[in-house]
């Protein structure tokens, strides 16, 4: 569950500003996807958001041909105890490209943001993914605020998918969040899933995923071992 308090509300602005600027400056080269989900639970790191209840989420992404992209992504949340957050929008500013024969680079900005919250629950973490043939990535998420902690964060994450034919792929994880020993323990969770893509431009997917004591310690209730059913339409 991300939670707590303090961040910079002028970055939301900045972000804004960013994004007007990439569309004023490169609109006539853009390329501009999304997708629609809706699924049984939201789960962020291993934890539910919306305490095992299902949740409609949607994202628009707007890319120029020179790997600089912005893009907004919401869905429907509901912590416990309940702070007043009803939604969850995820701005992020960034760029990917190919950096070398078979490997891809994505370095982003990302503002986690809470509109209906009685607390500031808003945050920032900095991105980068490394992925070798479009089917195995390294990921690493730094904060020094981290889930709205006033704490350091850095989340790391091991991946991969097996495509076994035109419809269906397996695609598995193994992350560890390092939290500052101030704010609650480390992690550790992993998921494995399997997509079927049944229909351009719709798929579904099955995913278990599952923690460590430590996340359950730190999210009750929240975390543990839990199955997600999730159909997604891409345009």
């Amino acid at each position: 569950m991300k939670r707590k308090h303090s961040s910079l509300p002028s970055t939301a602005v900045s972000f804004s500003a960013g994004f007007l600027l990439l569309t004023a400056a490169h609109g006539a080269a853009a390329d501009v996807t999304g997708s629609a989900t809706v699924t049984s639970d939201y789960v962020w790191r291993g934890s539910s958001q919306t305490q095992e209840d299902p949740a409609v989420q949607a994202g628009i992404k707007y890319a120029h041909e020179s790997g600089l992209y912005g893009s907004v992504w919401g869905s429907n949340v509901k912590f416990k105890p309940d702070n007043g957050a009803s939604s969850e929008f995820d701005l992020a500013l960034g760029w990917n490209g190919d950096i070398a024969q078979d490997w891809a680079l994505d370095v982003y900005f990302l503002r986690y943001q809470y509109p209906s919250a009685d607390v500031d629950l808003n945050w920032n973490e900095i991105n980068a993914a490394v992925t070798w043939r479009q089917n195995y990535w390294l990921a690493l998420g730094v904060s020094d605020n981290a889930m709205a902690s006033d704490t350091t964060g850095t989340y790391v994450q091991l991946g991969a998918r097996y495509p076994i034919d035109e419809q269906w792929r397996v695609e598995g994880a193994i992350a560890h969040y390092f939290l500052d020993s101030d704010y609650a323990d480390s992690y550790t969770h992993g998921y494995v899933g399997v997509v079927w893509a049944f229909k351009a431009p719709f798929e579904a997917r099955l995913t278990l995923h599952g923690t460590d004591s430590a996340a359950k310690r730190l999210f009750p209730g929240a975390a543990g071992s839990r199955v997600e059913f999730a159909v997604q339409a891409a345009f």
